[in-house]
């Protein structure tokens, strides 16, 4: 049941208004054979807890957590322990993070009151939601962990877990309004105006929809969630009293709340306030921002004022409830007394929340960083001109000691030195909102700046194809996938390739590629040829996704697969490093030619299942495109400096370069392609961010096309005033020009891009036709 930053909650001796006859139970558990005939146990109670009391069972060989309803007369409708055990029960059937249920009792004769058991979770809970002595990118991660898990959560499908009937459904919030004022009137120990005035505020300001339905927990908190014992994940959710199905909206609402209350309400022990936000602590934009992407909806959340202040309406409804138990000396918290007078602050703050503009995660310019986007993007800054720029030297010299030798695979140590500052500077896999807590409009700016040197990705553990990769693990991975492959990379331990390219057919056209995977028992067997699998030299990397062809010619887009195939594997040949210009691009790993000849792997490394290869190419391609553009524009930004530093150093006929009429005109046409790019992609940020990538499909082609033609065009001008200079290895621009050359062409060639961009537009085109009608 976890810990408070501790690795273990508190217990205490078991309170005296809730002893149990524990012999009763020791025999109860023994004829269940949770027990063995001469086993014991001991029950401590855990000190947090404000309903159901819960308790610590412990027996020679297990832990377990035991929840039973409070003694004594209690509100209507209230502590169906029995409901918590029905939908821990559904939920951890399908792999959501809950303790697992082991049985439930309504025999009152066994501890006096019906109660559930399930397994111990050992993790930990953070009672303190500002999260002291935890790193701000820790921080972050938390929160973006939780929030992921409750979009999980509401994107679960009722059916499928035997729920539909588990609540009522549509009309959730009236129900809430309703429900809350019965639960606040029985328990009152006094007349509250502000309550009275809150709940016909309320009932009178409805949302005008309230028919989406899911599952919500009706109590999702910070500190309601186990997380991994070292890890931001989050392994447990608990305490589902309230659960029912309804308005999501209203879960993400509460979630929020503490960020808007103030701190002189945190005397309430389960809650608290995050105004004056410590550094880490993603903004309220934010966490919808990821919230909406994660489930796929757009980022406007309608009567965000009504859900919080529903939020803290039943905040005040359940501490009107505590005191009431403790009035009645049945209450589970210690500090139960407290809870009365902060009834009516609740209400008031409610009322203020419910009549106040709010600003949500939409902002009033485009293409506004988040104040932590913008701190993170200064501190990329100063890390790059501090350490990263003055390392290219050092860099350039160890790939011409080593042109000649296999050492050249290898990542120079003083890259590797700087991956480390960098992970301790918190400065690590930035492009992943998951781990991060960035939108991609702040990434977008980020990858710009990166895009100024060729190995400043690697330095912050944001180079592809592993960004894409990961991408790939963390969307669409299993739980084993992850543990084996995503950490290790997210960690920055190994590196992995992406094997989708064929030199047989034309791979434009990704229907054409032909490496096969057929299964064999346990087993897949791979036979191909792939090329252009960057990466694939580097001695750290230890594993491709490979894209295969598995199905039948009937429906292409079902034909295809993505497997996880081990570098080491038998049958897995790296036949050559494939050169651009004549550069083997060993700094990035190199592009190699690799052949699978009856590569073997388990049935367990297929990602998402046989045939979906085309919808996860969707999702990784989509963010992928947009740092290759974002890091196109940094590369441009450089490559116009080195030109202007150029044009007014170098005289020819009698006076300076850019006095020449011409050379002026192409540094202000660089300028205009740049700035003209720059807004193009962040917008198609905003769309990944607002809309999702599906929605942002036009939007992504159209960068692809523009960013390569603008970044080549812009070296192509720096070169031309460089002259034999620009082509040489005394300046970067034939390298420059090599990368962004090849950015035509990779990930699809402009020509693909432009037929789906008129595609695109001649639906939305004929769809604004017909909407005239």
């Amino acid at each position: 049941q976890g810990y408070n930053c501790e690795m273990e909650e508190p217990t205490t001796p078991v309170r005296q208004q809730h002893k149990f006859n524990v012999g009763r139970l020791q025999r109860y558990l023994t004829a269940k054979t949770l027990l063995s005939n001469n086993g014991t146990l001991t029950v401590r109670q855990y000190s947090a807890g404000q309903s159901n009391p819960t308790f610590l069972i412990q027996t020679p060989s297990n832990s377990y957590v035991l929840r039973k309803q409070p003694p004594g007369e209690l509100l209507p409708g209230a502590h169906k322990v029995d409901r918590e055990y029905r939908v821990q029960k559904a939920l951890f059937s399908v792999g959501f993070p809950v303790p697992q249920p082991l049985l439930h009792c309504a025999d009152i004769k066994v501890i006096g009151t019906e109660f559930y058991l399930m397994q111990h979770v050992k993790g930990r809970i953070f009672r303190d939601l500002r999260l002291p002595g935890v790193s701000p990118a820790e921080r972050t991660a938390l929160y973006v962990a939780a929030v992921e898990v409750l979009a999980k959560l509401h994107s679960l499908d009722l059916p499928s877990l035997n729920l539909e009937a588990y609540g009522r459904g549509p009309g959730y919030c009236r129900r809430q309004v309703s429900t809350w004022t019965k639960q606040y009137t029985a328990a009152a120990h006094r007349d509250i105006p502000a309550m009275n005035e809150l709940s016909d505020w309320l009932m009178k300001n409805l949302p005008a929809s309230d028919n989406e339905v899911t599952l919500v927990h009706g109590d999702y908190r910070l500190d309601n969630l186990i997380f991994h014992p070292t890890e931001a994940r989050v392994i447990a959710v608990l305490d589902w009293e309230l659960s029912t199905t309804g308005q999501p909206l209203a879960d993400l609402a509460y979630f929020l709340m503490p960020h808007y209350w103030p701190a002189s309400l945190s005397v309430i022990s389960t809650m608290g306030s995050l105004k004056g936000i410590e550094a880490g602590i993603p903004t309220v934009g934010d966490l919808i921002s990821i919230y909406c992407r994660c489930r796929g909806i757009p980022p406007a959340l309608p009567q965000l004022n009504f859900y919080l202040a529903l939020s803290v309406f039943k905040m005040a409804g359940i501490a009107q409830g505590i005191y009431a138990r403790h009035l009645l000396g049945n209450a589970s918290a210690p500090n139960a007394a407290q809870f009365g007078q902060c009834v009516e602050p609740l209400a008031k703050v409610a009322l203020q929340l419910g009549q106040r503009p709010l600003t949500g995660p939409t902002k009033d310019r485009l293409f506004l960083q988040t104040a932590k986007g913008q701190a993170v993007l200064q501190q990329v800054k100063d890390f790059m001109r501090q350490y990263v720029l003055p390392a290219q030297k050092e860099v350039a010299q160890y790939y011409t000691k080593h042109a000649e030798s296999p050492q050249r695979w290898h990542t120079p140590q003083i890259i590797e030195d700087l991956k480390i500052k960098a992970r301790e500077a918190g400065l690590w896999n930035l492009f992943l909102p998951a781990v991060s807590g960035l939108t991609q409009l702040d990434y977008a700016y980020i990858a710009e700046e990166t895009g100024r040197c060729v190995f400043a990705p690697e330095v912050f553990n944001c180079q592809a194809p592993d960004t894409g990769n990961m991408e790939v693990l963390h969307m669409f991975g299993s739980e084993e996938q992850k543990k084996k492959w995503l950490e290790p990379l997210l960690r920055g331990e190994i590196r992995s390739c992406f094997c989708m390219t064929e030199p047989d057919v034309a791979s434009s056209d990704a229907t054409n590629m032909e490496c096969s995977l057929h299964r064999d028992k346990d087993d897949y067997i791979i036979n191909g040829k792939k090329w252009w699998s960057s990466g694939a030299g580097n001695p750290q990397c230890k594993v491709a996704i490979v894209m295969c062809r598995s199905g039948s010619w009937d429906v292409k887009i079902s034909q295809h697969s993505m497997i996880l195939v081990p570098m080491d594997t038998a049958g897995v040949k790296l036949i050559r490093p494939l050169t651009v210009f004549g550069q083997d691009d060993a700094i990035h790993g190199g592009h190699f030619e690799v052949h699978f000849e009856n590569v073997r792997v388990p049935a367990s490394n297929i990602i998402l299942g046989e045939g979906r290869g085309f919808e996860i190419a969707q999702g990784r391609l989509g963010p992928g495109r947009l740092h290759h553009c974002m890091r196109a524009v940094g590369l441009a930004e450089l490559a116009l400096e080195l030109l202007c530093q150029r044009a007014a150093t170098r005289h020819t006929f009698g006076k300076k370069l850019y006095q020449h009429e011409v050379i002026a005109h192409w540094i202000a046409e660089c300028r205009l392609m740049i700035e003209q790019t720059r807004l193009l992609t962040l917008n198609a940020a905003h769309a990944l961010d607002t809309l999702g990538s599906r929605a942002a499909r036009k939007e992504i082609a159209m960068i692809k096309v523009a960013a390569g033609r603008m970044a080549c065009k812009v070296v192509d001008i720096a070169i031309q005033v460089y002259g034999g200079a620009g082509v040489s290895g005394d300046v970067p621009l034939a390298q420059m020009y090599s990368y962004v050359r090849t950015l035509r062409i990779a990930d699809g060639p402009d020509e693909v891009h432009l037929s789906s961009i008129a595609n695109l537009e001649l639906r939305d085109q004929l769809k604004k036709a017909q909407a005239k009608l």
